[in-house]
């Protein structure tokens, strides 16, 4: 029997619920890096929360799994590296939040 094979019998609704918090999550803090005008981290996040959806795809059973797994995983490695890049970016530039930045930020 494979490695976590327990997961079978968990009901898809458990599964749609992860995929939708973590949906959430990831358009939340695009939103929270559009405002902070961070548009790389931005569009980052915008594409790890698109890979949930499309996971989500498999689990209302609109598409196969394999079809679902490729799409989510080329969108999260898009998002990995837009957020690495900006990330890094800021590190290697030494750029500093401004100060309107900080305010809006918390």
């Amino acid at each position: 029997m494979p490695f976590g094979s327990f997961l079978n019998a968990f009901p898809p609704v458990f599964f749609l619920a992860v995929h939708l918090a973590a949906f959430a999550l990831g358009a939340y803090f695009a939103f929270r890096a559009f405002d902070a005008g961070v548009s790389v981290l931005g569009v980052g996040f915008l594409l790890f929360a698109l890979a949930e959806i499309s996971y989500m795809t498999y689990h209302l059973d609109w598409t196969v799994f394999l079809f679902a797994h490729t799409i989510s995983e080329v969108l999260d490695l898009g998002a990995f590296i837009l957020v690495f890049a900006a990330a890094s970016q800021r590190l290697l530039t030494g750029a500093q939040p401004q100060p309107e930045e900080l305010r809006r930020a918390a």
